[in-house]
């Protein structure tokens, strides 16, 4: 009895050690989506979504154990030309100043020491898909301005516009739309 109250003690003790994930919120300011396309074989079309929130569950310990949620309205695009976004705004792509993106992570595989697969659902124009991020872990430390924990990471993926029913103008105007993405998120008080 007194080896099972030992061993029972041991497993007790090492599961208290894990570290569980920590909370993260997205600095605003700092975190952006870019995305691009093929515009008719003439040129790339740069976009770009930022001010978005979102949280994120942070494992340093066990990364696959971590996970994040974002969402944002669309009518946060930048475009760079009012004429661009209104068109994005408009029937033939988003339809109006409701729409909601979302991305919350289903599940992690860590690839090497600092990079990762995020699968997640992504909800956009009313559709959600499975997509893969494909993420890298920039830095993770004492913020040297703010004086607490700070995480940084980049991603990419490739979407198909297809996939969300924003396919007008296909293939003049790519399906593939490439997405870049950089954030930057601090440990919640």
């Amino acid at each position: 009895m007194k080896q099972f109250l030992a061993a029972s003690a041991l497993v007790l003790a090492a599961t208290a050690a894990q570290a569980a994930p920590e909370s993260y919120v997205l600095d605003s300011s700092h975190s952006q989506i870019l995305f691009s396309y093929n515009h008719l074989g003439y040129s790339t079309t740069w976009g770009m979504f930022s001010g978005f929130e979102g949280q994120i569950a942070f494992d340093q310990e066990d990364p696959a154990n971590s996970s994040v949620t974002v969402s944002f309205p669309v009518t946060t695009m930048l475009t760079g030309w009012e004429e661009r976004y209104a068109h994005f705004m408009g029937d033939d792509f988003f339809g109006g100043a409701d729409e909601t993106v979302t991305f919350t992570s289903t599940a992690i595989e860590v690839t090497g020491e600092n990079t990762a697969l995020i699968t997640g659902d992504l909800t956009l124009n009313g559709v959600t898909q499975e997509v893969v991020l494909d993420a890298t872990l920039n830095a993770a430390g004492e913020h040297p301005m703010e004086g607490k924990p700070w995480a940084g990471f980049d991603a990419t993926t490739t979407l198909l516009r297809s996939d969300f029913g924003l396919d007008m103008f296909a293939p003049f105007v790519s399906d593939e739309v490439e997405v870049r993405i950089s954030i930057e998120a601090m440990k919640a008080d």
